[in-house]
């Protein structure tokens, strides 16, 4: 089984009281019933998990009154249970397709007699309304596929390790060459593994790209069925700007331009299902920024912007065919380095950080620039020899200097201070 961050936020919810239902939400197929099991297995007595998709029946048990008494006897009737008050998790899963369960949630949290778990994979996407949101009566706990931590322990790597990267990174030490070599190692394989669980566990029992492949192509089957049956009269448009994110990342800018999808395309036009795929959490947005300044909201050009895929594991196999032989054998620049931005911008949103980018006139570009401590980080991408050419950032540094926190160049390389910039290598994004 493998081990979760989630699990321990999952814990510190427990540990609480349970005063509030706790709502999991992330993407489709990123452990979210995975975890919540495992959790209640290791702490109740009793669990009763209710899938509206795979049950759709379970619905009518919300139909009539929402008080803990009318609902537990009618799913208890629907053949549900056990309910032991005090003992009791009680899972809603795909809540999206209940909406009345989502209302009913602030009157079960009141009576307090069992715990409860809401997930979605699609709740952003708000395709059936809720007529009452039970505000205040839940917390909100968002999940991402596994990020490289995850993926280490997944592959045996020790915590003593991971512990000497760290302090690698708060001192700005290099790592000791062996650990820097076999961590890159690991590296490239999550770059075209992924995060998703199902396709790192097939990696982990089975190291056949063939069959990595294969669930990986099986997740985005079913990201475009949800795109076929839940976005409506939009859905031909978001799979078009779905389809094309690969290709848009293989440009050496990676801005995403609407007119490459139909002549004359406008924001107007393509804004809502952009919006689609983000709130289904499929993909991320980058807004462009033209000025140092703080929020970014305050200056960003919402116009431009560029999208990456929630998992660049999924992205690699929508490149080019043979990219992951690419990847493993060090060739990190292959469709102009889409992978190692996207992974940036992975790591970045993992941790809770809206994502822009700075561009003055396409003269200066920087890949990501971030709020750290209410000061500006600007980081650049670099997946080849030539890391330290970054004549952007070198502008950057120079006409802003007293606004700049720090200068990050994230590269395959080691770790390395020069002239005010930062060297890092790709892996120790985790610890941004």
């Amino acid at each position: 089984m493998l081990k979760r961050k989630v699990s321990d936020d999952i814990a510190k919810w427990y540990q609480s009281g349970c005063k509030k239902a706790l709502l999991l939400t992330g993407s489709r197929q990123v452990g979210k019933t995975t975890s919540v099991r495992e959790f209640a297995k290791a702490n109740y007595s009793h669990f009763v998990e209710i899938n509206f998709v795979k049950y759709p029946r379970a619905k009518q048990a919300f139909d009539g009154n929402l008080d803990t008494k009318t609902i537990v006897t009618n799913l208890s009737a629907m053949g549900f249970g056990p309910f032991v008050e005090g003992k009791t998790l009680i899972f809603f899963d795909e809540i999206q397709e209940c909406p009345n369960a989502r209302t009913a949630i602030k009157f079960l949290v009141e009576e307090h007699r069992y715990d409860f778990i809401e997930s979605g994979s699609l709740l952003g996407i708000n395709y059936k309304p809720v007529t009452s949101y039970p505000v205040g009566y839940e917390q909100e706990l968002k999940m991402y596929p596994l990020d490289f931590e995850e993926f280490l322990w997944a592959n045996g790597v020790s915590t003593d390790v991971i512990d000497i990267l760290l302090h690698c990174y708060s001192k700005e030490q290099p790592a000791p060459p062996f650990i820097h070599n076999q961590i890159s190692q690991f590296y490239r394989q999550h770059l075209v593994v992924g995060g998703m669980p199902n396709v790192v566990q097939t990696f982990i029992d089975n190291a056949d790209f063939g069959n990595v492949l294969n669930v990986q192509r099986s997740i985005l089957t079913t990201y475009r069925a949800d795109i076929t049956n839940y976005a409506g009269k939009d859905q031909v448009l978001v799979k078009r700007i779905f389809d094309a994110i690969p290709s848009q990342l293989g440009k050496q800018d990676k801005r995403f331009i609407l007119a490459s999808l139909e002549k004359g395309a406008s924001m107007r036009k393509y804004e809502d299902p952009t919006q689609w795929l983000i709130d289904a959490g499929i993909a991320y947005y980058s807004f462009n920024v033209r000025d140092f300044a703080l929020p970014f909201t305050a200056t960003e050009n919402r116009k431009l912007f560029k999208l990456y895929m929630v998992d660049t594991g999924l992205l690699s196999s929508l490149l080019l065919k043979g990219i992951q032989f690419d990847v493993l054998n060090g060739n990190l620049g292959v469709n102009e380095g889409a992978l190692t931005e996207n992974y940036i911008a992975c790591s970045l949103s993992s941790k809770g950080t809206s994502l822009h980018y700075y561009d003055k006139k396409s003269r200066q570009e920087l890949d990501f620039i971030i709020d750290e401590n209410n000061r500006i980080t600007i980081i650049e991408v670099k997946s080849g020899s030539d890391y330290k050419r970054h004549a952007s950032l070198d502008a950057a540094i120079k006409a802003y200097p007293g606004k700049i926190e720090r200068a990050i160049v994230f590269s395959p390389y080691n770790v390395e201070s020069h002239r005010g910039v930062l060297y890092l290598p790709l892996y120790l994004s985790q610890f941004l």
